[in-house]
């Protein structure tokens, strides 16, 4: 087979592998779910399973046991006890909401007029509210419709029903079978190309665990800080806000810009004082320092190597091709990808292409 008609035929494969995955989406998500958990999973389970007590060592199996308690553990407190939380949160903004935009027509835009200088002409505040109430009131009716569509559905709660049992057990054999699995793919490698593959993918495992292990903890505990914070200054969407401003912060400031945004605005709203305002910048503030000194360079370090756009574009994609799955794929994609092209373009500044000098000649 000529180099062209393999070419061909490894395009035609990749593109018949995404289509199939495309089809097959519903069926493949519980299982790459369960993946992701058990490669997350997977360095605390080695790291056990070398741990011993004289001549008792704890074993493979009892390792990931160990670990999937501790997952599902965390799970559950999610499930239980964060998830309602939020949607507590999520109903208390949509009680608040017309309430700030009445505030925000008929107080705070007339007085920000007023300390600069200008004159809001034919502007009527009644008017203004009412058609940001009506736009609230459609999207969260919207929100509300869906939410119970998909609490009532009987094939939806069937299918969710499904994943709660599968992805457990799936996740367990994929841990306590992991190495095993990685030592099978790496024995199927061609053996001329082998120690190529085997330091990419090693590249490309650095990057993933960075993220995956390191930005995303980091996220969750400046959610953590923002929200515990806020609940101490009195903040009534203390959590929603915090744990947003959390999740945001994947792109550098992002985050506490929206955050001391949102939360300053909910505190002159709630409070109507400086006192609460310049505590809320002072946990924004505390945030970024532990970030900046501490969780940043010990979690995450200089290793991750997705600049933050190309992980929003790879998720917006990834979401808009194959849906929750794309979501899923997108950052193990993204990752060899990134790898791939920062080896390609070494290797070209490492070519005759690139250090050829031509004296003069076109």
């Amino acid at each position: 087979m000529t180099t062209d008609s393999r070419n061909w035929l490894m395009l035609a494969l990749l593109a018949a592998g995404g289509w199939l995955v495309y089809l097959l989406a519903p069926v493949i998500t519980p299982f790459a779910i369960s993946a992701a958990l058990a490669y997350l999973g997977d360095p605390l389970v080695d790291r056990l399973e070398k741990f011993s007590i004289k001549r008792w060592k704890v074993g493979r199996t009892l390792a990931v046991s160990i670990v999937f308690v501790l997952m599902l553990s965390l799970l559950t407190i999610v499930l239980l006890i964060i998830i309602p939380m939020l949607v507590e949160q999520i109903r208390l903004l949509i009680h608040l909401f017309p309430r700030w935009i009445e505030w925000f027509s008929s107080t705070a835009l007339p007085w920000a007029a007023g300390k600069l200088g200008f004159e809001l002409k034919d502007f009527n505040p009644a008017e203004f509210t009412q058609v940001l109430k009506d736009y609230w009131r459609e999207i969260s009716g919207a929100a509300f419709r869906v939410v119970d569509y998909i609490s009532r559905g009987g094939m939806a709660m069937a299918a969710l029903l499904t994943n709660l049992i599968l992805i457990p057990v799936v996740t367990f054999y994929l841990l306590r079978d992991w190495d095993p699995l990685i030592r099978a793919i790496h024995d199927l490698l061609p053996r001329n190309s082998e120690a190529e593959i085997s330091k990419t993918a090693k590249e490309v495992d650095d990057v993933l665990g960075a993220f995956f292990r390191g930005q995303l903890m980091v996220m969750l505990a400046l959610g953590l800080i923002y929200s515990v914070g806020m609940s101490l200054v009195g903040i009534d969407l203390a959590i929603l806000i915090g744990m947003g401003a959390g999740l945001l912060s994947i792109v550098p400031y992002l985050g506490t810009i929206v955050g001391v945004l949102v939360a300053s605005g909910a505190a002159i709203f709630q409070f109507q004082d400086v006192f609460h305002l310049v505590m809320v910048l002072l946990v924004f503030g505390a945030g970024q320092a532990a970030e900046s000194m501490y969780l940043t360079p010990k979690l995450v370090g200089d290793r991750i190597g997705l600049h933050p756009v190309a992980v929003i574009f790879a998720v917006l994609a990834g979401g808009q091709l194959f849906g929750f799955l794309g979501i899923l794929l997108a950052l193990p994609v993204a990752a060899a990808l990134n790898v791939l092209v920062r080896r390609m373009l070494l290797k070209y500044r490492q070519s005759d292409l690139y250090n050829h000098s031509s004296n003069g000649d076109i």
